[in-house]
């Protein structure tokens, strides 16, 4: 079982985690978000190996449910941010505008 220190220790670690990212991405320019998430999905990549070594590591039932959710949670982020580079990727893709421009014609 998790001894309260370490406990707390975690949210305490979580909590300036999720302070720092959040002051992070709200001063970078909006030019910059796209070669921003790609950076975040390599490193959310990294994140899921983390959970599912956890998963594997896990030896009570509780621990087996967070890396469990860890291991979903992260594989949704990852597909997630993929899927949002790519639209945003085609966004600014110059050559599809120019074969629609040259379809209407």
């Amino acid at each position: 079982m998790i001894d309260s220190t370490t406990f707390w220790t975690a949210v305490y670690i979580v909590m300036l985690a999720a302070f720092t990212g959040y002051v992070i991405i709200s001063r970078v320019p909006t030019l910059l978000h796209t070669p921003l998430m790609s950076g975040s999905n390599f490193i959310h990549g990294i994140v899921l190996v983390g959970a599912m070594v956890a998963l594997g590591l896990a030896t009570t039932p509780l621990e087996q449910l967070i890396g469990f959710i860890a291991v979903v949670l992260g594989a949704a982020n990852v597909t997630g941010g993929y899927v949002v580079t790519e639209r945003i990727l085609q966004m600014f893709d110059r050559s599809n505008k120019k074969q629609k421009a040259e379809a209407k014609k």
